[in-house]
């Protein structure tokens, strides 16, 4: 399995996000990662309902007071722990996660795939 690094976590506001482009099953995907205190999440650039991105501007992918992940095309919100959809048309479902893990200060995405 190979890892790639992904950013330093000091990077990263807290709370706040950051889009990448990456290598997975050797396709280039566009993911995310937010910071939330000491922990990081990582999903998909995808929203469930349409499959559009979430971001409306580089590396912004939370709402105004960073509480929750926003999809900029139709408002859906997203928990940042687990990326369930809590309010919006696709509510009920969830952002596809990224197994991401932090060790020295960086991020690093933890399955196949390099960046």
């Amino acid at each position: 399995m190979s890892q790639g690094f992904l950013c330093r976590i000091d990077e990263l506001d807290d709370p706040g996000s950051k889009g990448l482009c990456v290598e997975i099953d050797g396709r280039l995907t566009d993911i995310f990662v937010v910071r939330r205190g000491d922990e990081v999440f990582a999903y998909l650039n995808r929203c469930p309902h349409t499959g559009s991105p979430l971001d409306w501007l580089p590396d912004q992918f939370l709402d105004l007071d960073r509480s929750s992940i926003q999809c900029a095309t139709h408002d859906a919100r997203f928990r940042i722990e687990d990326g369930m959809c809590f309010s919006g048309p696709c509510q009920g479902e969830s952002l596809q996660a990224i197994t991401v893990r932090l060790h020295d200060g960086a991020v690093w995405l933890d399955q196949p795939g390099r960046v």
